[in-house]
């Protein structure tokens, strides 16, 4: 027997989070596989497929509380949080470019573009948030 009850805003902005974390997990892995591959990376200690199913899914079980906290306490929630997300975005690829990883400058280089391709992966599974909790075909099918 299926019960359908009402979802709370706290229990969608969560689950719309991990369905993204999910996603990008997936999107993130296959980038970082290939970029390893295409430019035969050397240094894949600490961006790698474990540290990447650990820390993006992580990031977005903390994004989904962090987005109900706005649209529960501004009255402009969902645009407050994508400017203050595409604004962290910008300081994080821009803290990224200033990366130092090893003395080899194409190696570092291309660490500095792995990095800012994941850190710009995550940030628009982050935008689709606000769109994803609006829908009411992803509520009624996916949540």
């Amino acid at each position: 027997m299926e019960t359908d009850f009402k979802k709370g805003p706290f229990y969608r902005s969560l689950m719309v989070a991990v369905f993204l974390g999910i996603l990008t997990t997936l999107l993130t892995m296959f980038y970082d596989l290939v970029f390893v591959d295409v430019f035969k990376f050397p240094l894949s200690a600490i961006i790698n497929v474990a540290s990447l199913i650990f820390a993006v899914n992580l990031i977005f079980l903390i994004i989904g509380p962090i987005y109900y906290a706005f649209i529960a306490f501004f009255k402009k929630g969902d645009t407050f949080y994508t400017i203050v997300f595409i604004l962290l975005t910008v300081f994080f690829v821009w803290k990224a470019e200033g990366a130092h990883r090893t003395d080899d400058h194409l190696v570092n280089m291309q660490f500095r573009n792995l990095l800012a391709g994941i850190i710009i992966l995550i940030a628009i599974s982050a935008l689709l948030i606000p769109v994803l909790y609006h829908s009411k075909k992803f509520e009624k099918f996916v949540v």
